[in-house]
C-alpha cells in the first residue's frame, strides 16, 4: 500500500488547499485520484480532510490504494465454527486471516468467508468521498482481529444483532474477552493492570506506542496474570477492559516482556524460536446473546502452534514464576472480586515502564 511524506517547506507562504498542494508536487496524482483512493490523511500527525489549509511546515502523511473493487465477494473460504444460530456465528478464526476487506487486503477475509458460508450475494464497498477516506462494509462484524491473531471471534447475522452485540462491544463492561499469549521477557509482577494511552509512533505508522494519561491518544487497561515462566520465557492470561488496535501487544511491550513472534513490537529475535508466528490467540468470550437470559461463554481450543512452543519449553526450562510483589512506588486498584493489583502506567518521555 503506497505512502508519502512531505513537509511543506519554509520559504512556502501563505496557505493553500492540502488537495491542490499534493496534486503540485512533482509526479503527484491528480485531484479526482486523490478523492477516490486515500486511504489516511495526516497533517501534523492529527487526521486532515483534502480541503484542510497548509502552510509552511507543515508535516503531511498520507496513504492511498490505487485500485478499490467495487464488490465484496463470497468466498468459499473453510471456517471452524463454535457456534451459531439464527442470530450470531461464533468463529475459531485462524492466523493469518484479515478480518474484513481493507487496503491491501480485498479478499480471502473472514468477511468473504461469512458472505458464501450465509449464502449472501455480493455486498457492495461504500466510499465516503466527503472525508476522502473510504470505508468499506463489513457485514456481520461486531469487533476484529489482527491478521496474525488467532481465536474467538463473534459475527451477527443481522442488523438487529449487530446493533446489540455492537453496543456491548462498545464499553467492553459488559463481556469478557480472555487472551492467552507466550512472552519473551518476564512481567515484573506475576499479575497486574496496564493502564496508558495508545498512540501512532510519528516515526512508523504502523506502530503503536504507549504514552501517559495525559498525551493525546485513547485510553487503554489491560489486566495480565504469568501463568508460569520457562527460561527467558512467559506464558500469560490477558484480559482487555478496552478495544484498542495492538492494546496486547503494545501493553506487553511497555512492561517488558513483547509477544514471541510479534515482527513490530519485539526487536529482539528468539534464538530458540527463530520461525515462530506471533503467539497470540483470543481464547474466551463471555457475552449477552440475543432473547438470553445469562451470558454465553465460548472457547477456542488451544492452537496447535502454542502447542508446539510449550512441548519445546517444557522440555528445555524449569518453571518458575515472577515475583508477587515489587519495590516500586506504584498505584493500587481493587478488582471486583476484592484483589489488589499494581497499576503500570506510563511516565511522560518514557516508551518503556519504568520504575
Amino acid at each position: 500500500m503506497p505512502f508519502f511524506n512531505e513537509t511543506v517547506p519554509a520559504e512556502f507562504t501563505g496557505t493553500e488547499r492540502l488537495d491542490k498542494y499534493l496534486s503540485s508536487l512533482p509526479n503527484a496524482m491528480n485531484r479526482s485520484k486523490l478523492k477516490s483512493g486515500i486511504i489516511e490523511l495526516l497533517v501534523n500527525e492529527k487526521k486532515a480532510k483534502l480541503n484542510s489549509k497548509i502552510k509552511a511546515g507543515d508535516k503531511i502523511y498520507f496513504q492511498w490504494e490505487d485500485s478499490i473493487p467495487d464488490d465484496i465477494e463470497p468466498q468459499n473460504i473453510p471456517l471452524d465454527i463454535i457456534y451459531e444460530d439464527e442470530n450470531v456465528t461464533v468463529v475459531n478464526k485462524a492466523q493469518g486471516i484479515v478480518t474484513h476487506p481493507a487496503a491491501g487486503n480485498w479478499d480471502g477475509t473472514l468477511v468473504n468467508a461469512l458472505l458464501y458460508h450465509w449464502g449472501r450475494e455480493a455486498v457492495p464497498q461504500q466510499k465516503n468521498q466527503n472525508s476522502a477516506i473510504f470505508e468499506g462494509r463489513r457485514p456481520g462484524i461486531v469487533h476484529r482481529l489482527d491478521k496474525d491473531t488467532s481465536g474467538i471471534i463473534i459475527t451477527a447475522k443481522n442488523r438487529d444483532t449487530e446493533e446489540f452485540l455492537g453496543n456491548q462491544f462498545k464499553n467492553h463492561k459488559s463481556l469478557s474477552k480472555i487472551y492467552i499469549c507466550i512472552c519473551q521477557g518476564h512481567p515484573p509482577v506475576k499479575e497486574g493492570l496496564i493502564r496508558t494511552k495508545l498512540t501512532r509512533d510519528p516515526h512508523d505508522r504502523k506502530r503503536f506506542k504507549a504514552c501517559d494519561l495525559e498525551e493525546n491518544g485513547k485510553i487503554a487497561v489491560t489486566k495480565f496474570k504469568c501463568i508460569a515462566c520457562y527460561g527467558p520465557y512467559s506464558l500469560m492470561k490477558v484480559k482487555i477492559y478496552t478495544g484498542r488496535t495492538h492494546q496486547i501487544r503494545v501493553h506487553l511491550k511497555f512492561i517488558g516482556c513483547p509477544i514471541l513472534g510479534d515482527r513490530i513490537y519485539s526487536k529482539t529475535k528468539s534464538t530458540v524460536f527463530e520461525n515462530a508466528t506471533l503467539m497470540l490467540h483470543a481464547y474466551k468470550l463471555k457475552i449477552m446473546l440475543p432473547g438470553r437470559n445469562e451470558k454465553s461463554v465460548f472457547t477456542a481450543k488451544v492452537p496447535v502452534r502454542f502447542k508446539k512452543v510449550l512441548k519445546k519449553l517444557h522440555e528445555s526450562f524449569k518453571k518458575s514464576m515472577p515475583p508477587e510483589q515489587i519495590n516500586a512506588r506504584l498505584k493500587t486498584e481493587t478488582t471486583v472480586k476484592n484483589q489488589k493489583l499494581l497499576v503500570f502506567e506510563a511516565k511522560k518521555g518514557y516508551g518503556q515502564w519504568q520504575k
